[in-house]
């Protein structure tokens, strides 16, 4: 898709009325479309830039959704760092900093601008190719997988005062360090990240960021599975196989030593 016409950049830049943006880096992707970031791109038909993009959603005037794709990744982030601190922000990228405009959006929103006429996919003549659809969620998969890890991240502090640290000490704790390290799935989701270690993977695989005090938030993705972990604390796995399930994994004697090495090969937000 990334070779939408000269006339869909033009119907996208008529009179784009902004929505939300979001980036498209290999530190920082809407994790829904894929488990790395070459994959999220590819999603998009994208190729995966080292320095990423920026993704603006909006509405062009007669309504038709669009997401315009532009290489200026840091006026995208100015903006949604204003937007985070409850600023207003004009985001309007300038012509020359974009690189396609494709017809739909790659993400569910909830909202609408005002005054136009409800969302709806850019007629066939101006689109130059099939919208755009956000994965489907509604039923358990890969892409739902992957936001329920999004959401343990956002909310540590709810998920693991949940659980009490002796359920992660009983004798027998299968050597990883406590509750969900006996299950086979999480043995190969733990093998498969340090295999990490030794062989990087894709771009966006493992990723850093910010977490209080001298921590990290770390976040691994792999084939079926995902996992977050905070670097002074344990790790909640998520698996395709298991639908909804939850699997925390306490410290032991091996996982502050994988997660200090996963964090060491991170991609960090720059």
């Amino acid at each position: 898709m990334a070779g939408t016409d000269e006339d869909a950049v033009a119907a996208a830049d008529d009179a784009l009325y902004v929505l939300t943006a979001v980036l498209l880096t290999p530190a920082k992707f809407p994790s829904v479309l894929g488990d790395d970031y070459p994959e999220a791109c590819a999603a998009l038909g994208l190729a995966p830039l080292a320095d990423g993009y920026g993704l603006v959603l909006g509405q062009d005037g007669e309504g038709a959704r669009w997401t315009v794709v532009t290489d200026d990744v840091s006026l995208v982030a100015v903006a949604i760092a204003s937007w985070d601190c409850g600023m207003e922000y004009d985001l309007s990228p300038d012509e020359r900093s974009v690189v396609t405009a494709l017809p739909g959006w790659p993400l569910a929103l909830a909202v609408a601008a005002p005054g136009l006429p409800a969302p709806h996919d850019p007629g066939a003549d101006t689109a130059g190719g099939p919208p755009l659809t956000p994965p489907d969620t509604s039923v358990w998969g890969p892409a739902q997988r992957r936001l329920g890890a999004d959401e343990i991240a956002l909310q540590w502090a709810q998920w693991r005062e949940q659980l009490d640290d002796s359920e992660f000490t009983a004798p027998g704790g299968a050597g990883e360090g406590g509750q969900g390290a006996g299950h086979g799935g999480v043995r190969r989701v733990l093998a498969e990240a340090r295999a990490y270690v030794a062989t990087p993977p894709p771009l966006g695989r493992v990723r850093s960021s910010f977490a209080p005090g001298d921590a990290r938030t770390l976040r691994a993705d792999g084939p079926g599975w995902s996992l977050v972990a905070r670097t002074d604390d344990i790790a909640f796995v998520l698996l395709d196989e298991m639908p909804g399930e939850i699997l925390p994994v306490g410290r032991g004697p091996e996982l502050p030593g994988l997660l200090e090495a996963l964090d060491r090969m991170a991609v960090r937000p720059s």
